[in-house]
């Protein structure tokens, strides 16, 4: 009879370990639901088509609104690690003139570059306090205005 137990509680504990290891995935932006934003076709779609069938962008051109922008990423978390990005897609369509699909570009994930930010910091004025200023540096400088309540 032990000999059952444990090898049930080892089974059991085997199933935990397994599905706590399984990765959660998070699905962020444009989901297609029939009709992918790759599949809209240059100088037959125009705007209210590609709206009809696609619904409206994720985002638009930041200098024109010519251009209609399909983000699409996939996120995965594996226990306590940070998500990590598995798939993007970014689907770009610009328009002509006459709100005809002009051109229609497709980037992935392999096509995206890493940004490195400036690490300089800005210098403000002033002088910086240290632990015991900060405490005590406000004693004797107390002003006391009288409420409006007692008039």
């Amino acid at each position: 009879m032990p000999r059952i137990v444990f090898q049930s509680f080892l089974v059991l504990a085997l199933v935990i370990l397994t599905v706590a290891c399984t990765p959660t995935r998070d699905f962020h932006g444009y989901l297609a639901d029939e009709t992918v934003p790759a599949e809209v076709e240059p100088g037959i779609d125009t705007r209210s088509s590609v709206l009809v069938r696609l619904g409206s962008p994720s985002t638009k051109g930041a200098f024109d609104n010519n251009t209609w922008i399909y983000i699409t990423s996939l996120q995965e978390r594996l226990a306590y690690y940070k998500p990590k990005v598995t798939a993007r897609t970014v689907v770009a369509i610009r328009f002509s003139g006459e709100d005809v699909v002009d051109e229609v570009l497709a980037y992935n994930l392999d096509d995206g570059h890493v940004i490195r930010y400036a690490s300089r910091e800005t210098a403000t004025r002033g002088r910086e306090l240290g632990l015991w200023e900060q405490i005590f540096g406000n004693i004797g400088r107390y002003n006391y205005l009288p409420s409006d309540n007692n008039q």
